[in-house]
């Protein structure tokens, strides 16, 4: 099996020349629809998070303050009705946990990932897996799966993904990566073969796990074939030096913000997810201890200061992203944030508590109506799935579906501007 990051370090991410303005075709191109998804697995302090007034009135909060606020909605009230605490946040982005995964078509497939097949080879890369360092544990970042129940490990060195967004490889890079890629395919062919032999002999229940192999094998051979598909095609030059790796951690989360906009703005890639590890270290915020260890601070005053002083900063980073998506004008005359739709949340409800209910989400640009606070109903029977937000966003997105995972449906009352 290949891993992933040595296949992104392999490939890289070479794309067309970035979207420039043209007169020529302005008026025909209609820029495409990109999706991003950021995720913390401890969440927000609650109170400091979530607006009490519904609607576009709302009298804003600590944490939503530093956000553009007609770029954005807030919703309460959604989650996916898991539990566990540490253990259920890596179903954020899918609403299913792993172990569940099984009872699934598509398993646990997260929603950057269903979007990222609908891109498939029109973008060197179909999606950007990324996290502002590793973590360990449950704190580790686990937010985007297959549709084979498979995590997909993110990048976390800023240099690996500089290198494989904008570094092209030299010939006999390239003639090694070629080479590995038929050696690769050789294998899957040779695996193929094997397993028909075994198919023979099998009974129909052991058949039915071999087709699951066989779909496993077969997406594996769509990544080689979309990666050999690229390899010869240059990338595009940006103006944004090599980081230098010793870059701290409130110094990485905008350069690692500042590659995903570079790879959007280039169309080297139209989904993204990057994720904040629960271990970040938080000694040049000028505090003591771990992020973790803040975010059960039990309301220990001291410990609320300190967890609030990190998500600020995390919020502040994300408001910049947005400001930065909505600087940059498309072709068709929209700008970026238009094209983007950009996801914010948790898996973590409450992290002092380990609820995974009541998630702080909030949704910016992709052409929506902003400026409000959707309030969903709270009582478990009239309850809306995050699901249901997120196969808006799959539609939004181009993808033809009217359910994902475990959705009711769609999110109605989020509208198109």
């Amino acid at each position: 099996m290949i891993q992933r990051r040595t296949v992104l370090r392999g490939l890289g991410l070479s794309v067309a020349l970035p979207l420039l303005e043209r007169d020529a075709i302005a008026a025909t191109v209609t820029a495409p629809m990109r999706m991003v998804c950021v995720a913390n697995p401890l969440g927000f302090i609650p109170d400091v998070f979530f607006p009490k007034q519904a609607g576009s009135d709302y009298q804003t909060t600590p944490l939503l303050e530093p956000l553009p606020r007609d770029k954005f909605t807030v919703f309460s009230n959604l989650d996916h009705g898991v539990s566990g605490g540490h253990s259920g946040v890596h179903a954020f982005l899918s609403g299913i946990r792993d172990n569940e995964a099984s009872q699934f078509a598509a398993k646990n497939i997260t929603v950057d990932q269903r979007a990222a097949e609908q891109v498939g080879s029109t973008t060197r890369f179909p999606s950007i897996v990324a996290s502002v360092g590793e973590g360990s544990g449950t704190l580790a970042p686990q937010n985007s799966w297959t549709r084979n129940g498979v995590n997909i490990p993110p990048i976390s060195d800023q240099r690996d993904l500089f290198r494989a967004l904008f570094v092209d490889r030299d010939h006999s890079a390239k003639s090694q990566q070629r080479e590995s890629l038929r050696r690769n395919k050789s294998i899957l062919d040779s695996v193929r073969q094997q397993a028909r032999i075994l198919a023979k002999e099998l009974g129909a229940r052991d058949r039915a796990k071999l087709d699951e192999y066989f779909t496993s094998v077969r997406e594996v051979e769509k990544r080689l074939q979309m990666a050999e598909a690229w390899v010869d095609k240059p990338k595009p030059t940006v103006d944004l030096k090599t980081p230098s790796g010793k870059e701290t951690f409130t110094q990485k989360l905008p350069l690692f913000y500042d590659l995903i906009t570079l790879a959007l703005q280039t169309d080297s890639t139209r989904v993204a997810t990057l994720s904040i590890p629960g271990t970040l270290p938080v000694g040049d915020l000028g505090l003591s201890g771990g992020y973790h260890s803040f975010s059960h601070h039990g309301k220990d005053p001291e410990l609320r200061r300190g967890l609030m002083a990190i998500e600020t900063m995390q919020i502040a980073n994300l408001a910049r992203f947005i400001r930065r998506l909505d600087a940059i004008e498309q072709p068709d005359g929209r700008t970026l944030l238009d094209c983007t739709m950009v996801l914010s949340g948790s898996g973590m409800g409450n992290g002092s508590s380990h609820s995974n209910r009541d998630l702080p989400i909030v949704l910016a640009g992709g052409g929506f109506k902003h400026g409000h606070h959707l309030i969903m109903p709270k009582k478990s029977h009239l309850r809306v799935p995050l699901s249901n937000l997120f196969t808006t966003m799959l539609q939004r997105f181009g993808v033809e579906t009217d359910r994902f995972n475990k959705s009711t449906g769609t999110l109605s009352r989020l509208e198109l501007a």
